[in-house]
C-alpha cells in the first residue's frame, strides 16, 4: 500500500474566507472544503481557481454538521460540486439520496461516510459491508474511541477497496496519524473540526506524515490525560535527526491494560509512561531496572521479542536541573503528592543526602512513598519553616488548569520546583519568586529524562539542546 494522502479540513463563515484557507493548505494532498460552515455556500465560488483537489463536504446538522438547509438543497450543492469536477463529494451513508448520488457517477468521486460522535457502532462491521455494497470509491468510518482499544475495531474492517478510518477525540489521535497502520487511503488534519484533529503543519513537520507508513516504527507517550504533552515534538525531532524511520504519538489511554492491548495490536517498539501510569505499568513490565524497581514507578517501556522492559530515567532527570543550584546534602525535602513521579522524586533527594517528608491527601499513600527513603509521610498542609526545598509533584497548576497551585502555605524555604512544565512558569512557580525562591520549572527534568530515554531506544544521544528546543516550539 502507497503512503496515506493527507486531506486538510477548512471552514469559514463566508466563501471569500473559505477560499483564502483553500489556497494556505500548504502540502494538503486534498483540501476538505466545508461548505456547511458558510453562510450562503456555493459550490461554484468554492471550486473557481483551486490549485488542490479537493473533497466537497456540506455535513448535515444530524450527523455533527453545521447545514440547516433542506436535503434538496444540500443535493443541488453537491450534484453542482460533481458537474464542476470536483475530485470527491462527501455524503452520509444515512442520507436519503446517498444511494442516488452514487449511482450518478457509478460510485466515482463519491466519499460515502458514516460517523458516531458517542462511541462504537454495535454494527460497525455490517454497516461497512453494506456502505461498500453501493459502490462508491471511498467509504469512511469515523468512531468515537473511549479507548485506545476502541481503535482496534477498525482493524476489523474489510480491506477491500479505498477505506477512510478514522478515531475521534483523544483516544483517537493516534489513528490520524497512524493512517498507514490501520491501512487507511487518507487522514484529516485541520484546525479543530473534528474531536482530536490536528493542525495540517504539525502534523506534516512535528509528526512527519508524509514518511509515515506500515513499516515505520511506532513510539508514543501513555496517559490520561496528554493534552499538555511536548513530548511527540521532541521525540520526534530526536528520530528525525537519528534518520530513524520511527513516529512517536499520543496515546491517550483509560487504563494500563488498554495502553498493552494497543502496543500488542500495533506492535508498538516503546512508550514514555506519565500520568497516572507510572505505577500500574510499573507492575505489568516483565523487565525492570534496579532503580525502577526502588522507586517502584516507571516512566520508560522497550519492547524486547514479546516482552516489555521497563526503566526509570526520572530520577536522572529530576537531579539535573538542581544541580549547581542548591547542595542537597541535609537539605529539608518536602514532596508534594504521592505517585510515581512523586516515588522518583523521593529516590533521587534521598541519593543526593536529602531528608525527605512527603505530603499527600492519604496519609497512608503519603507514608508508603516515604517508606522507600525511610522518610515521613504527612497529610497536607506543609507545616511553615519545615522545608529548604519544595517540590510539587502534582498535575496542579498544568495547562489548561494554570491559575492553580498545589501550595498554599508560606514559602519560608530556599527553593520551589515545580515538576509541571506547561506553562513554563506555573502560578507556584511565580508565588515562589515573588518571595524570594529559586524558582525551578519541570522543563529541565523533562528534557533531561527524555534524552534518556532516546539514547535506550536508538542506541545513541540526541543532539544537545535539540530536545529542548523542540519542546519550546511545542509549547
Amino acid at each position: 500500500m502507497s503512503r496515506p494522502l493527507l486531506v486538510v479540513t477548512v471552514a469559514a463563515p463566508t466563501m471569500a474566507e473559505l477560499r483564502l484557507k483553500r489556497d494556505a493548505a500548504v502540502g494538503a494532498d486534498l483540501v476538505e472544503l466545508r461548505l456547511d460552515s458558510v453562510t450562503g455556500p456555493d459550490a461554484t465560488a468554492a471550486l473557481a481557481d483551486r490549485r488542490t483537489p479537493v473533497i466537497v463536504t456540506c455535513r448535515a446538522k444530524w450527523e455533527g454538521g453545521s447545514f440547516e438547509g433542506s436535503e434538496l438543497e444540500r443535493r443541488k450543492i453537491l450534484d453542482r460540486a460533481l458537474q464542476l469536477g470536483a475530485e470527491y463529494v462527501d455524503i452520509e451513508f444515512k442520507a436519503g439520496f446517498a444511494r442516488e448520488l452514487v449511482a450518478s457517477t457509478g460510485g466515482k468521486r463519491i466519499v460515502l461516510s458514516t460517523h458516531d460522535f458517542e462511541g462504537v457502532p454495535h454494527d460497525l462491521i455490517d454497516r461497512v459491508r453494506a456502505m461498500r455494497a453501493t459502490g462508491a470509491e471511498i467509504v469512511k468510518v469515523a468512531i468515537t474511541a473511549r479507548s485506545l482499544s476502541d481503535n482496534l475495531r477498525l482493524l476489523q474492517l474489510e480491506r477491500a477497496g479505498k477505506t477512510v478510518l478514522v478515531g475521534m477525540g483523544p483516544a483517537g489521535v493516534s489513528t490520524r496519524v497512524l493512517a498507514a497502520h490501520f491501512h487507511s487511503y487518507w487522514s484529516y488534519a485541520g484546525e479543530g473540526h473534528a474531536p482530536g484533529q490536528i493542525a495540517g503543519a504539525r502534523m506534516l513537520e512535528e509528526f512527519r506524515f508524509g514518511q509515515v507508513s506500515e513499516r515505520t516504527d511506532i513510539y508514543g507517550v501513555v496517559g490520561s490525560p496528554l493534552t499538555h504533552s511536548v513530548s511527540p515534538a521532541m521525540h520526534n525531532a530526536a528520530f528525525a535527526a537519528a534518520g530513524a524511520d520511527a513516529v512517536y504519538v499520543p496515546l491517550v489511554a483509560s487504563s494500563a491494560d488498554d495502553f498493552t492491548m494497543f502496543a500488542t495490536a500495533l506492535g508498538v517498539k516503546g512508550a514514555s509512561i506519565t500520568i497516572p501510569y507510572k505505577v500500574d505499568l510499573f507492575e505489568r513490565a516483565d523487565a525492570v531496572d534496579d532503580l525502577g524497581r526502588k522507586v517502584g514507578a516507571v516512566n520508560t517501556y522497550r519492547r524486547s521479542g514479546a516482552r516489555w522492559e521497563a526503566r526509570n530515567t526520572d530520577v536522572s532527570g529530576f537531579l539535573a536541573p538542581l544541580t549547581g543550584r542548591i547542595s542537597l546534602r541535609g537539605a529539608r525535602a518536602a514532596i508534594l503528592g504521592t505517585g510515581g513521579a512523586a516515588r522518583a522524586a523521593a529516590v533521587a533527594l534521598e541519593s543526593a543526602g536529602s531528608r525527605v517528608t512527603v505530603y499527600g491527601r492519604s496519609r497512608s499513600k503519603a507514608e508508603a512513598v516515604a517508606r522507600i527513603v525511610n522518610g515521613a509521610g504527612a497529610l497536607f498542609p506543609v507545616p511553615a519553616k519545615s522545608w529548604d526545598v519544595l517540590v510539587n509533584t502534582t498535575p496542579l497548576g498544568m495547562y489548561p488548569d494554570v491559575d492553580r497551585t498545589p501550595f498554599e502555605g508560606e514559602f519560608d524555604g530556599r527553593v520551589v520546583y515545580d515538576l509541571v512544565y506547561n506553562p513554563v512558569e506555573t502560578r507556584l512557580l511565580k508565588d515562589a519568586a515573588a518571595a524570594g525562591c529559586a524558582a525551578i520549572g519541570g522543563l529541565g527534568m523533562l528534557v533531561a529524562q527524555a534524552e534518556d530515554q532516546s539514547e535506550w531506544w536508538l542506541g545513541r544521544r540526541p543532539p544537545m539542546n535539540l530536545m529542548r528546543q523542540a519542546a519550546m516550539r511545542g509549547l
